[in-house]
């Protein structure tokens, strides 16, 4: 909001001032990186949760209330703000209980939990980066591989230290554990 507020004022000024059309086009706010561009997962996950509950979105306001929960419990924990990288391991943990809460709901017959828990994971995958493809995930396993010099399944441990090191946030731990195991064999 002072962002938007200060680039208007900016902008009032600017025509105050006599300046030739090319040093007016350097400060006009064409020129700024727009405002999502500068705001932290953070903020943006506060002003989603604003914009959900302006909508009266229940199901949107719940899922990311509940993601500031998770992330209020782990900043509690570690004593200090969290940084984006930290947010997506919340994301991503947050994702995968939901996957395995799917499997139940489905394998106790309560089809109704099973949808609104998909749908939770939907507004999730808003906020991670683009994940990787199966082809994109083999590709960067074989760098890896070729780069630790692995030659059999026992050194999975050294391939997966490095490949989620690498592929944070862009691919599931279980997926790229399965790739693995299979270039590896």
């Amino acid at each position: 909001m002072t962002f938007d507020f200060f680039s208007a004022y900016i902008e009032k000024l600017l025509f105050l001032i006599p300046l030739r059309s090319t040093q007016r086009q350097l400060f006009s706010s064409e020129v700024l990186p727009p405002v999502n561009e500068l705001m932290s997962l953070q903020e943006k996950i506060n002003q989603d949760l604003k914009t959900a509950i302006k909508e009266k979105n229940e199901l949107r306001t719940s899922t990311i209330r509940m993601l500031k929960a998770s992330m209020k419990n782990k900043q509690v924990e570690k004593g200090r703000e969290l940084v984006d990288e930290e947010i997506l391991g919340i994301i991503s943990s947050s994702i995968r209980k939901a996957k395995e809460a799917i499997k139940e709901f489905r394998n106790g017959g309560r089809e109704d939990l099973a949808t609104k828990e998909e749908q939770e994971i939907e507004i999730f995958y808003e906020y991670m980066p683009q994940q990787l493809t199966s082809e994109e995930i083999e590709k960067t396993l074989r760098e890896i591989i070729f780069e630790v010099s692995a030659k059999s399944p026992k050194d999975l441990g050294k391939v997966m230290k490095v490949a989620m090191a690498r592929m944070a946030g862009q691919a599931e731990g279980k997926m790229v554990n399965q790739i693995a195991r299979k270039l590896l064999s």
